[in-house]
């Protein structure tokens, strides 16, 4: 995909813009100015592909914040020249920062009783390879992995890349602990099949069990980049909010990865929020937020 271009303003204004007055960010810790958001702006942009609206002043302001705070800088002008300037890994802290992952166990149920049919069309033994793009803290990947489990069988031919480009998050996700009060999305069934509870300190917290998360392999992947990593094609990609963050250019070219990742037929399973009636060359709607690859 070639590199979107995009105008962006780098001139102080005489009045701030978005919620910068509003939230009173200019009395905070750090001075705060629309040039500092416009930079931060351009450069979120190109490592990440992410739009930042004029709305995020008031969270870009508090997620940042703390980065000034870890690396002993005064002001945000500052810290972004000193970020501009280097290859480092305050990169990969900075887009840590500015990524949400907002996440749940079988989150948008429906997706994962047309991945259970579709997995069952196969004859058994068929092997299946399915993508996560944005596993943020692991439910979504570790849910795909048990519908899986329930359609196939234990002994089934399935692996699964669980991928974000976040690096905090994905190792949460590798690790499997969660909260057992975050546990609202998966019955007793398999609860008991496949969690592990804690016990003493840990009561209150469950484990993924071991099997499960080895069939797992958890990866960094920038979805703007060229650099994907994959050889063989999958049958199924999730790409759930996601491209909520991207501007159309940005979108469409991701779309055309995916589509190059894929095998004919397969499936694309999207947020609720996200249309891509604009790409009917590449995907076709099958269902309530699911395409299927042309």
């Amino acid at each position: 995909m070639q590199s979107n271009s995009r105008t962006v303003d780098l001139r102080n204004s005489a009045k701030p813009r978005g919620d910068a007055s509003a939230d009173g960010i200019q009395d905070r810790e750090f001075a705060w100015t629309d040039q500092d958001f416009d930079r931060v702006q351009a450069l979120i942009y190109k490592k990440a592909g992410i739009s930042l609206h004029d709305g995020k002043h008031a969270m870009v302001y508090s997620r940042l914040s703390r980065r000034l705070r870890d690396t002993g800088y005064q002001s945000f002008h500052d810290y972004l020249s000193w970020l501009e300037s280097t290859d480092g890994p305050e990169w990969q802290e900075f887009v840590n920062a500015l990524t949400t992952n907002l996440t749940s166990f079988f989150r948008e149920q429906h997706h994962f009783q047309i991945l259970s049919d579709f997995l069952s069309q196969k004859s058994l033994g068929t092997p299946w390879r399915v993508w996560c793009s944005a596993a943020s803290t692991g439910e979504e990947p570790y849910s795909i992995v048990m519908t899986a489990i329930d359609a196939l069988g234990a002994r089934s031919n399935f692996s699964l890349v669980a991928s974000d480009i976040d690096s905090k998050v994905l190792a949460a996700a590798a690790q499997g602990v969660y909260r057992l009060d975050g546990m609202k999305g998966v019955d007793s069934d398999r609860m008991q099949r496949f969690f592990l509870r804690g016990k003493g300190a840990n009561s209150g917290m469950v484990r993924v069990k071991p099997d499960l998360v080895n069939r797992i392999q958890f990866l960094m992947v920038n979805l703007i980049r060229d650099d994907w990593p994959f050889r063989e094609p999958f049958d199924v990609v999730f790409c759930r909010n996601v491209m909520i963050y991207f501007d159309a250019p940005t979108q469409r070219g991701v779309l055309e990865r995916i589509h190059k990742v894929m095998r004919p037929g397969g499936l694309l399973f999207v947020g609720h929020a996200e249309n891509f009636s604009d790409s009917r060359d590449l995907f076709v709607l099958k269902g309530k937020t699911v395409y299927e690859r042309r």
